[in-house]
């Protein structure tokens, strides 16, 4: 068995799933049953523009297709569990409209642009006994898969500081579409492409006590920012960095982890963290020469390959009633990490602790 190959359930399910949202993202959903290892298979899809569900149902061979959610529901009461890619300033709204149906939920990141949303959003799926899973496919990367059980054996000792970047490029069209980079349905790097990277920097790094940012628009129009940078103090005592822009030019640099202890480092690159690139502790294993052949990952764009794995690892927790990676909880920090940046930047980057009363940050209005 390869070294990160997750233990297949012991328990045989069937699954049938809908989509809600056939952008940009959907390709990557609807290609990700084949190797779950149960019997799973998409029934319906749904998108407001008929000729996007209407071409993504015939491109995914998905037997119906539907331009309302409610309708893709009623139509379809065998579907187990829901899927919802929309622009994620409606993540919340699609949410809190399926979870009367009492179905399991899977939302793309962020899981929501506030945090009362957010709890919304929990306390809804609550009560009708879904479970909301909240899609961080990067945790599912080699590269990621192999620092992480590195960090859970101890190899690296106390943490020093870890330092996140996301140097990816967008052009104006991008923020043209209606919703990217507006304050109501997306925010701005942060939000939307380096939340994968923040939320792994919270998953190494644990919670934070302070952090200090700034964010600027500096080569695009958008209304929220095209770069920003900020710095962390955990409350281990360790700190960190993040650097985030969709302004690098003439194309994107990529994105990155590097995670230093008292007893060995590691360095994960590549547009979708998908690289290990430095590997070294005090004490050499058996194991590590395998890591560094085997950890690094050929992707086909900055998704990378983590969808697939992540949708069979929320199937199997279903199946077999254990925790998911990220189920709704563990969304949520993500959301509140954000909020918090985003609160700092327009006090001027003064220090400020996740949790507190977010009162500026305009996402979602």
């Amino acid at each position: 068995m390869s070294l990160f190959s997750r233990v297949p359930s012991m328990q045989k399910k069937s699954f049938k799933l809908g989509l809600v949202g056939c952008g940009r993202v959907s390709p990557n959903h609807l290609g990700a049953l084949g190797n779950t290892g149960l019997d799973a298979q998409w029934v319906a899809v749904c998108d407001a523009n008929p000729v996007a569900a209407q071409e993504r149902a015939a491109q995914y061979n998905v037997p119906a297709h539907h331009t309302d959610l409610h309708a893709m529901m009623r139509a379809h009461p065998e579907i187990d569990v829901a899927v919802v890619a929309t622009p994620s300033g409606l993540h919340a709204e699609h949410v809190l409209a399926l979870a009367p149906y009492g179905k399991h939920i899977i939302v793309e990141k962020p899981m929501a642009l506030r945090v009362d949303d957010c709890d919304k959003m929990l306390a809804a799926c609550a009560a009708s006994g879904s479970r909301l899973f909240v899609v961080k496919q990067n945790r599912f990367n080699p590269a990621v898969v192999a620092v992480r059980r590195a960090f859970e054996q101890g190899r690296f000792g106390k943490m020093v500081s870890a330092a996140v970047c996301c140097r990816w490029m967008r052009e104006q069209p991008y923020y043209e579409d209606g919703w990217h980079g507006t304050w109501r349905m997306d925010g701005g790097v942060m939000s939307q492409q380096a939340c994968h990277h923040i939320d792994l920097l919270q998953w190494f790094m644990g919670p934070i006590e302070r952090m200090t940012c700034f964010r600027q628009a500096r080569l695009m129009k958008l209304e929220a920012e095209d770069t920003a940078v900020a710095a962390f103090q955990f409350v281990s005592g360790a700190l960190g960095t993040f650097e985030g822009t969709t302004a690098a030019r003439p194309e994107g640099l990529g994105a990155s982890i590097t995670l230093l202890g008292e007893k060995g480092s590691a360095i994960i690159e590549g547009d979708a963290v998908n690289e290990l690139t430095h590997w070294k502790f005090d004490e050499e294993r058996e194991e590590d020469a395998r890591i560094r052949a085997d950890a690094t990952q050929a992707i086909p764009n900055c998704y990378g390959c983590g969808h697939a794995p992540y949708i069979a690892d929320v199937l199997h927790a279903i199946a077999d009633n254990r925790p998911g990676l990220v189920e709704g909880e563990e969304g949520r920090k993500n959301v509140a990490i954000l909020a918090a940046l985003y609160e700092s930047s327009f006090h001027g980057g003064a220090p400020l602790a996740p949790g507190c009363e977010i009162t500026r940050s305009p996402l979602g209005k």
